[in-house]
């Protein structure tokens, strides 16, 4: 998250899942894929994952 500074929601991320697992010829090809969901607090973050 602070690296990259994006956090993603579960279901924002289904496209880049579905681009890695469905076994698609994307090997060596540049793929964009809609990534969406990132209006979660840091910190709240924090929370959640210490949960």
């Amino acid at each position: 998250a602070e690296r990259m500074k994006m956090v993603v929601e579960p279901t924002g991320c289904l496209s880049f899942a579905a681009a890695r697992h469905a076994g698609l010829p994307i090997e060596g090809k540049r793929v964009g894929v809609l990534v969406s969901g990132g209006n979660v607090d840091l910190a709240r973050l924090a929370e959640f994952l210490a949960a």
